[in-house]
């Protein structure tokens, strides 16, 4: 029997637009990056107050969030693109030896030892409520169907957007630094997590 699943069968992203990814079930979730913190580094004082408005935070939500840390082993690859790019522009023969033993040290040093990327989310999510199948026929039928529709799209994420900024305030009391994004971060954050192996274009060697 010959299987017909793709890839894309699996993602349960529908599409994304203006900034929310809508998912298959009907679901519209946003994404918020935010910074870290050094809390090691913070006085005690500090870390009780950290700790207690993110307490608070959390107690004043009343709806659910998902926090998501994405560790990524650090691609060096383009970085080093751009340093044998240098050596090549390079006319004194000294420089140019110098940039070179460079370039075999960061190499060696990335190889043997994992240095790690990591960036945070948080996942703000919303799901509209199901209506009467027959009520919305009715309605789609009395009015203009795309206008309908981006008008409840519209509502729905206005909707959404009230827990996203519920979110960022709460989240900026602690001290961390949060950004919403937009459509093409977003897509470019589903497709690192459904394609971890993914890589980018092959060192240029000489």
């Amino acid at each position: 029997m010959k299987s017909s699943n793709t890839t894309q069968e699996f993602v349960p992203i529908k599409e994304v637009r203006d900034g929310v990814a809508i998912m298959k079930d009907g679901s519209m979730k946003s994404i918020l990056m935010t910074s870290s913190l050094n809390f090691a580094l913070k006085s005690v004082d500090e870390q009780e107050s950290i700790i207690f408005q993110f307490q608070n935070f959390l107690n004043s939500l009343d709806f659910s969030i998902q926090i998501f840390i994405q560790s990524r082993k650090l691609d060096i690859r383009p970085y080093l693109n751009s340093l044998e790019q240098k050596r090549k522009d390079q006319i004194n023969d000294l420089m140019r030896l110098q940039i070179k033993e460079y370039i075999n040290f960061v190499r060696t040093f990335t190889e043997s030892v994992n240095i790690m990327t990591k960036n945070f989310f948080i996942v703000v999510s919303y799901t509209p409520p199901t209506l009467d199948i027959k009520k919305t026929n009715s309605f789609f039928e009395k009015t203009d169907f795309k206008k309908a529709a981006i008008d409840k799209f519209e509502e729905d994420r206005s909707q959404l957007e009230q827990r996203v900024s519920v979110v960022k305030q709460g989240i900026a009391r602690t001290g961390v630094r949060v950004a919403q994004l937009g459509t093409e971060e977003l897509i470019e954050v589903y497709y690192k997590i459904f394609n971890p192996g993914d890589s980018e274009a092959p060192i240029i060697e000489n």
